[in-house]
């Protein structure tokens, strides 16, 4: 009993006994459901993850898959079908089971649904910590640990990937603890099902079945021989069975092929190839260039300063107690537990790092770190409550876990609903704008969390009112928003036009409207009134002093405004600039040779004008990956261009290369209308550009088909979609990859890094260019200079000769029409018997061939090279054939070898 209820009457100190008894057994359950009242309430002010269409589009993919409707696991983002789906199918189907077909009732449906998960896991937490130190308020406290992380609560209500992640992994943990503390048939069981689940969820998962197997073998090793290492192996092996049935039993991908499915998630995790741009410390990444830290360091500076200490001493205490008895970590599966929550923390991130693994959006895909880490922080304050510590150093140290849980709740409802942009002291948060240009503050395609305010602050402005709103990315928002709004696609027709503070380290000169939402001195959101805004005299000054210095010096560009360039700051300038004009971004493609080989932009940079008397003026800053083209023009309204022009920040630039395919239209093996280059990239790897002058406008939107046929198949990564013929498939728009300046149509396209026989490209109905790399011309000049020592062996359309046991072609002035016949090549041996037993009756060997596998050209001239057969040659017949027209020309003759 408590002192203080020993000066009350028996009768009643003994039912507020009664009562304080049952509030701390349930003190856990009461938490829990105390969040999940809160989050409930909640629940409808978080966003849409940018994933969330495609993890719904992922669980129909496999829905249908089981039902028998489709006879494989096919989704528009072919990488998804790895994704397991044993959370996202119970979502779906409580979605349709419900009937709801509303966008904002389903969103609502799975942000409530992925926090309960989040909430039960947390339930877990508790009784887990309860096992692990026998003490309900330490126990109490962890569960405070695990839920009160401002970014990880905030993702779990729109983040039905991550956080699901963490919160399996939670549960697994306190199978785990269970299974070895019971060490029965049917507790290991029900951890094997927990692991197929968590393995499904994601791949890494796999940490946590190599686990109990290493500490099983442990156990073995340590035990008697007999019954009890028996049962060791009877345990071990049903738990293996179970954690790989469950895994095959929730994954449809993997029914046909469950080999290959673990071969290809793997080889996903390790080098996913998919590429982001990323700002870190001030500086624009792609996510294959982070340096190895890049995780470490988005989790110290996002994880409360409370939290990050008590982990620190939990993980000290750890490795001081497996140094100190490592013999009794290593026999003792309680004493064991803490040292493989170090291990989960540690050995991923590591491995990651290692690897040079693809890592991005902050830590997100390391979410599940969290689940050891909170446990290794509750072990930390348990170290200092129970290392000799008094009754006062026990009091201060509950006292500033407290505290320090206290802080943080204040802090995330400061912020909310914005927890997910969390950041600690250790970031410099003083200094405004200083947060927004050293990290990334959302994800690419940021959630519509902080304009939901801005509506509510449109609706009490203009009551009554229908406004026409533009920049609003999910229309299902406005319909949730209720009367009062209509989405408006044209800036200049828009009453009020939302934006989000940019988060790529650059200034955006629009935001001088009225601000709704601050986070951290910086501005999150503004909204700006298109027909009444004014700046203020500061504003102005900068924006003329700006002018005055990009003037000074002569345009790179002249076009409807003319594009001034200083140093990496590209300053657009329009004289005599109508009012509306300001509206419409003014915009930069960057070509780079990315490692994405789906992309051959590196980003678009995007800046909204300011105007002051009849002047209009933008300002971006170029990053310092911006080395090579650039298309720069400026928006129209229906996702359309006014204007768009070419420059080249290096010679020679894709102007050249436009002027070189017009003097060249008739170069061999760039048959039709574009002229492809195939060339090589500065990281390496090779890429396409497209180039045609006077390109018109229904050329420019044409689907341009691209077909990559790899060499072989067989070398290719396990997660490269290849079609049943052979070949991937990587059809495009050239807008997405290019642009039409100055009426000519450019495109880039980097090309995959795997090996590559042929290439297939073109427009249906309009032109088709069969290309092989590697189309180097280098060799081929080589080639033919040592032709120069020897005689032709014949002479047709092509010089024929035999050099190193090659047949050569050459044609010294060569068009297309030259080459674009196929190629016969008959070859008889001396003796019949050399050829295989199929050509016997032939008596030759047939090796027709189209020109551009074996050759190609330079300087106008044509030459391919063929490898002649090993066996003695008698003569040799060649030339060229149509199916409609049969032979076009042919030449034989002796060989005598």
């Amino acid at each position: 009993m408590l002192p203080p209820l020993r000066y009350l009457p028996p009768q009643l100190s003994g039912r507020l006994a009664a009562a304080l008894n049952f509030l701390t057994a349930r003190s856990g359950v009461l938490v829990c459901a105390l969040f999940l009242l809160l989050g409930l309430a909640l629940a409808g002010d978080y966003g849409i993850d940018p994933d969330e269409k495609n993890q719904r589009r992922t669980a129909q993919a496999n829905l249908n898959y089981i039902l028998g409707q489709s006879d494989r696991v096919a989704t528009d983002l072919y990488h998804d079908r790895v994704y397991g789906v044993v959370f996202e199918l119970p979502l779906l189907l409580a979605e349709q089971s419900l009937g709801l077909t509303a966008s904002p009732d389903i969103h609502r449906l799975r942000a409530i649904l992925t926090h309960l998960f989040f909430i039960l896991s947390g339930y877990f937490c508790y009784r887990l910590a309860c096992r692990l130190f026998n003490n309900r308020l330490l126990a109490l406290l962890a569960l405070l640990i695990f839920l009160l992380h401002p970014r990880l609560y905030a993702h779990s209500f729109f983040n039905s990937k991550d956080p699901v992640f963490l919160s399996m992994l939670m549960i697994a943990l306190y199978l785990l603890e269970r299974a070895f503390r019971r060490d029965t048939l049917g507790a290991f069981l029900l951890l094997g099902v927990a692991v197929g689940l968590l393995t499904n969820l994601r791949i890494m998962g796999i940490m946590l079945f190599a686990a109990p197997l290493g500490m099983r073998g442990l156990d073995w090793f340590y035990a008697r021989k007999g019954p009890e290492r028996k049962h060791i192996l009877g345990t071990a092996g049903l738990f293996a069975l179970a954690a790989g049935l469950t895994l095959y039993a929730v994954t449809p991908y993997a029914w046909t092929s469950p080999v290959a499915y673990l071969a290809e998630s793997l080889a996903l995790t390790i080098d996913h190839p998919a590429v982001a741009l990323q700002l870190f410390q001030g500086k624009l990444l792609f996510s294959k260039e982070l340096p190895p830290h890049y995780t470490a360091l988005w989790f110290a500076i996002t994880t409360p300063p409370s939290l990050l200490l008590l982990g620190l001493v939990g993980a000290a205490a750890t490795i001081a107690a497996g140094l100190r008895r490592p013999g009794a970590v290593l026999r003792n599966s309680r004493r064991r537990f803490p040292a493989l929550l170090l291990a989960c923390f540690l050995l991923p991130p590591a491995a990651a790092a290692l690897l040079g693994s693809n890592q991005y959006q902050d830590w997100r895909h390391f979410y599940f770190l969290a689940a050891p880490f909170g446990l290794l922080a509750a072990g930390g304050l348990h170290w200092l409550i129970s290392n000799r510590a008094g009754r006062a150093l026990r009091a201060a140290a509950y006292s500033l876990a407290g505290i320090g849980l206290a802080l943080i709740a204040l802090s995330m409802a400061q912020i909310h609903p914005l927890q997910d942009v969390y950041f600690n002291f250790l970031v410099d948060r003083t200094t405004p704008e200083q947060l927004r240009t050293q990290y990334r503050m959302t994800s690419p395609n940021a959630r519509n969390t902080p304009l939901e305010p801005a509506l509510e602050y449109l609706r009490e402005r203009h009551p009554g009112e229908t406004l026409a709103v533009r920049g609003v990315r999910s229309s299902w928002l406005l319909d949730a928003a209720g009367t009062g709004f209509r989405e408006e696609q044209d800036f200049a027709a828009a009453d009020y036009a939302l934006f989000r503070v940019q988060d790529d380290g650059h200034q955006d000169l629009a935001f001088n409207g009225l601000p709704v939402g601050r986070i951290y001195n910086n501005t999150y959101l503004a909204v700006k009134p298109l027909r009444d805004s004014r700046m203020t005299a500061a504003a102005l000054a900068t924006y003329q002093e700006i002018y005055r210095q990009a003037v000074a010096g002569e345009p790179i560009i002249r076009a409807a405004y003319d594009v001034y360039l200083q140093g990496r700051t590209l300053t657009f300038v329009r004289e005599n600039c109508p009012p509306g004009d300001r509206e419409r971004r003014v915009l930069v493609k960057i070509f780079r040779p990315n490692p994405e080989w789906r992309t051959g932009f590196a980003t678009f940079l995007r800046s909204y004008g300011v105007r002051w008397d009849d002047t209009c003026l933008a300002v971006i800053q170029l990053p310092d990956y911006a080395e090579g083209d650039l298309i720069v023009g400026q928006d129209q309204a229906a996702g359309e261009y006014r204007w768009e022009e070419l420059y080249s920040l290096s010679r020679p630039g894709l102007r050249e290369r436009i002027s070189a395919a017009r003097r060249q239209s008739n170069q061999p093996s760039r048959l039709g209308d574009f002229a492809v280059f195939l060339e090589p990239a500065a990281n390496g790897r090779q890429r396409l550009l497209y180039a045609k002058s006077d390109c018109s406008e229904a050329e420019y939107q044409t689907l341009v088909t691209l077909h990559i046929y790899p060499a072989p198949a067989a070398d290719l990564p396990p997660y490269v979609e290849i079609q049943d013929a052979g070949y991937a498939i990587q059809d495009f728009y050239m807008p997405h990859y290019g642009g039409r300046p100055g009426g000519d149509c450019v495109a880039i396209v980097t090309l995959p890094e795997y090996p590559i026989a042929a290439i297939h490209t073109g427009q249906e109905g309009r032109w088709a260019v069969n290309l092989y790399p590697p189309d180097d011309p280098e060799p081929l000049r080589a080639a033919y200079a040592a032709l120069s020592a020897i005689p032709p062996a014949a002479r047709s359309n092509f010089e024929l000769y035999i050099q190193d046991h090659q047949l050569l072609y050459l044609r010294e002035t060569c068009a297309a029409a030259d080459i674009a016949a196929d190629f016969f090549l008959h070859i008889l041996p001396q003796d019949v018997a050399d050829l295989p037993a199929e050509r016997q009756a032939a008596g030759f060997a047939n090796l027709d061939f189209a020109f551009d596998r074996w050759g190609g050209h330079f300087d106008g001239k044509c030459l391919a090279a063929i490898p002649l057969p090993n066996f003695p040659i008698k003569a040799i017949r060649t030339g060229q054939f149509q199916t409609e027209q049969g032979e076009l020309w042919a030449a034989e003759w002796a060989v005598g070898r």
